[in-house]
């Protein structure tokens, strides 16, 4: 059994929905060919932004989202009292306590078993959320 941890930070992004899939394989270019079969778990290690999978060629699709969230879980809503870090602080805890901070994927012959139109997204639900570290964990046998 093999096992591969790193860390893969990303650069600020502004609030939105973004394509990582790239960043992610580049992240893992050297380990990822040499598995038949394994499992990336991808971690996310913030409580204002999240992960998930989604559309991976129509950026309306991501734009959508970000729009649904916006509306769904306004910014200042007077419900939140935690506004510490302003306007934007809890809204981004409930959106990403709503979409989630980690994922498990499956790998197959030395790539992610992505669907033909899947990506991974960064959900960035602050306005200025600075950059993000995901922890890469990837297991599986080797070729």
């Amino acid at each position: 059994m093999f096992w591969h941890q790193t860390d893969l930070t990303l650069a600020a992004r502004p609030r939105g929905v973004h394509l990582i899939t790239h960043d992610v394989q580049r992240a893992l270019a050297s380990v990822l060919p040499t598995i038949r079969i394994g499992l990336l778990h991808v971690f996310l290690q913030h409580t204002s932004a999240s992960i998930g999978l989604g559309e991976n060629a129509s950026p309306d699709v991501r734009r959508d989202l970000e729009r649904y969230f916006s509306h769904a879980i306004p910014d200042g809503d007077p419900m939140f009292e935690h506004d510490l870090e302003g306007p934007d602080d809890m809204p981004a805890h409930v959106k990403s306590a709503t979409v989630g901070v980690s994922l498990t994927l499956p790998v197959r012959s030395g790539a992610l078993a992505l669907g033909t139109w899947q990506g991974l997204y960064l959900y960035e639900h602050r306005d200025h959320g600075g950059p993000r570290t995901l922890v890469l964990t990837l297991s599986g046998e080797t070729r």
